[in-house]
């Protein structure tokens, strides 16, 4: 396994749309470990494909129980409900945090990296880190949905990244990738 360089906001990868994952192999999940990898090395508690430069529908993400280390191929959201608002942070956008309203549960499936079809229900930390991370597979960021978007000292960004309040860099920030 490797830890792969980051994407940093405002390189265009991060902008565009990924691409369905069409064939599961060792290729791909050699990628999804690698980002497992990166994702706690930053520390996060979530990476998707175009953070690391890798156009496909795939995200890694843990945040801790019920369900720990989650490699999702292809994921997408089947229902959402209700709304929470919380701080998010992004590993590709180092430094600043944000407050996004989001769904409060939502229900999520996606493939293993064994070909598995699996259904995921989620909420609190685990619901806003799995949508913050599909977004970025549609080339949305936190900032485009966040108010009060500010910079926060170094020490607050590390407590975020570890689990504070952020989604990526907190409980409310999220990533994720993925290599076909």
């Amino acid at each position: 396994m490797a830890v792969l360089p980051i994407v940093l906001h405002p390189d265009p990868i991060l902008r565009r749309k990924a691409r369905p994952v069409q064939k599961i192999g060792p290729a791909l999940r050699r990628l999804l470990d690698d980002m497992a990898e990166t994702m706690y090395a930053a520390p996060g508690v979530g990476l998707a494909g175009p953070q690391v430069g890798v156009l496909k529908r795939v995200i890694v993400a843990d945040c801790g129980e019920p369900h720990g280390l989650l490699k999702l191929i292809n994921p997408e959201i089947l229902e959402a409900e209700g709304a929470e608002v919380g701080t998010e942070g992004c590993l590709s956008i180092p430094g600043y945090v944000g407050e996004v309203e989001r769904a409060a549960r939502v229900k999520v499936t996606a493939l293993t990296p064994e070909g598995r079809r699996v259904w995921i229900e989620a909420e609190g930390l685990w619901a806003r880190c799995l949508q913050h991370e599909i977004d970025h597979l549609d080339g949305v960021l936190y900032i485009d949905k966040a108010t009060n978007v500010r910079e926060v000292p170094p020490a607050e960004a590390q407590e975020k990244a570890e689990g504070g309040s952020d989604a990526e860099s907190d409980p409310a920030a999220v990533r994720s990738g993925e290599d076909g």
